[in-house]
């Protein structure tokens, strides 16, 4: 089987080729390839389809690509090569059940198949998303402890260290990885949920060095929580990354890793960013020895996931992971538009139906694009959360329906989405609810879902 120190080696002594090369002429022409030879077509009137032979289809072709094209390391400028029996290996071999969390909170994440009444695994907050400074920090995490669906946490990045902008691989940097430790885990505890995991550690902590500060035991990370590490589109990795993976692995704790193939990149049209999606299960499964995989396809116009063919997109690779192999996949959803907005809601429930319809466990957390401070509250994951749970057990073609019915009423304002309010506008920190306008927002979208026939809780 692949270990670390394989990986090493092959980054070291694969064929040499240029990063230009590897995107251009090996990985572009090999999608487009595999995309004609398994016939694989986009249908737009079926952003959430129910071919199972689409999706086997689909998963043969992206275990080719990796086959065919390898992983890609940009500092020795090699090709990280397997052969289809080691991905074979590696996914007889990958954990079909992981444990998460400590005491009361220590649960089992477990793979689904399409249309499975098992309740998805449910990672909701902040993903990742910057926030202002500290007590913005507290107040998101606090409230995202208290959704009641919350199995594990994506905490939000703090951007300053000492009221300076961090700067990636600087002091400023580990101290911001340090205190965003510390300080998510003084939230939960205030919350009442000690044990629970955070599985996006760090969002603060780009770098290598700064993972290895925050993972000092004082700050409160621990082995059951996930160590998530980012792949570049496309299948590339660094030996930043590499080292992150050993750090984790010496820990004992589950690495995940999440990835974004863009829609109009190197990728191509929504049937290529597919292939490249599954592809991208089986490299992270191989070459950051994954537990967990956190796909994220984003549109490259709009940087979100909730239009037609993304969650076309979303629906197949989930439909072709989760029928041919038990690997644990959380879909994170991207909206374009902001809190305290009818569209931000009903962006993240098509997402999510199109993606627990189909097999896959939830992420949710990049609202507004999730480059904006502060434009984030605790609404949108509790609404995800909730719709992943009724979800449960939903045919595919009844998602289909639904999720046509929200797309029409959104898809237009894709291009030029409201961006809502801050947290600090619409979120009550006090009383650890939103806002009376963003209530109202709330109430009309559940009586929306429910004249769509999915039943949500009457509380917030």
């Amino acid at each position: 089987m692949v270990q670390i120190l394989d990986v090493v080696e092959k980054a070291l002594n694969g064929a040499p080729v240029s990063e230009n090369d590897y995107q251009l002429r090996r990985f572009s022409p090999k999608v487009k390839e595999k995309v004609r030879e398994f016939k694989i077509k986009y249908d737009p009137s079926l952003p959430v389809p129910d071919d199972d032979s689409l999706a086997d289809d689909l998963f043969q072709a992206g275990l080719e690509l990796l086959v065919d094209v390898g992983a890609y390391c940009i500092d020795t400028g090699r090709v990280i090569s397997y052969t289809e029996g080691e991905v074979k290996e590696a996914l007889r071999n990958s954990p079909s059940k992981v444990h998460f969390g400590e005491g009361r909170d220590r649960r089992a994440f477990v793979p689904r198949k399409p249309e499975d009444r098992t309740p998805p695994w449910c990672l909701l907050g902040a993903g990742g998303g910057p926030v202002s400074g500290e007590e913005s920090f507290l107040t998101l995490m606090e409230g995202y402890a208290e959704i009641p669906e919350v199995d594990a946490i994506t905490t939000p990045a703090i951007t300053r260290a000492g009221g300076m902008r961090i700067r990636p691989a600087s002091p400023l940097e580990l101290l911001g990885a340090m205190r965003n430790a510390s300080l998510a885990r003084e939230a939960c505890s205030r919350a009442g949920r000690e044990g629970i995991p955070f599985m996006n550690t760090l969002a603060t902590a780009e770098s290598d060095i700064a993972l290895a500060a925050a993972m000092m035991p004082r700050y409160g990370l621990r082995s059951s929580d996930g160590f998530m590490i980012a792949s570049m589109d496309p299948m590339k990795v660094d030996f930043a990354r590499l080292n992150k993976v050993t750090l984790a692995l010496s820990m004992g704790a589950p690495i995940g890793m999440d990835f974004a193939p863009l829609l109009g990149g190197y990728s191509g049209g929504p049937e290529g960013t597919a292939v490249c999606a599954v592809a991208s299960h089986l490299m992270g499964l191989l070459t950051l020895q994954t537990s967990y995989l956190i796909p994220f396809p984003l549109h490259l116009r709009y940087v979100s996931n909730s239009s037609r063919d993304m969650l076309w997109v979303i629906s197949t690779m989930g439909q072709a992971v989760s029928r041919n192999t038990h690997l644990l996949s959380l879909s994170l959803n991207y909206t374009a538009a902001g809190p305290c907005t009818p569209m931000v809601l009903r962006e993240t429930s098509a997402s999510v139906i199109a993606a627990v319809a189909s097999g896959l466990s939830i992420e949710m957390g990049g609202t507004a694009t999730n480059k904006f401070e502060d434009r984030m509250t605790p609404v949108e994951p509790r609404i995800s959360g909730e719709v992943a749970h009724a979800a449960a057990g939903m045919k595919r073609t009844e998602a289909n329906r639904i999720a046509e019915a929200l797309l029409r009423k959104y898809e237009s304002r894709l291009a030029d989405p409201p961006l809502g309010k801050i947290h600090q506008e619409c979120w009550d920190a006090g009383s650890r609810k939103p806002s009376k306008e963003y209530a109202a927002v709330v109430k009309r979208f559940k009586a929306e879902m429910t004249d769509l026939g999915l039943e949500l809780s009457p509380e917030l």
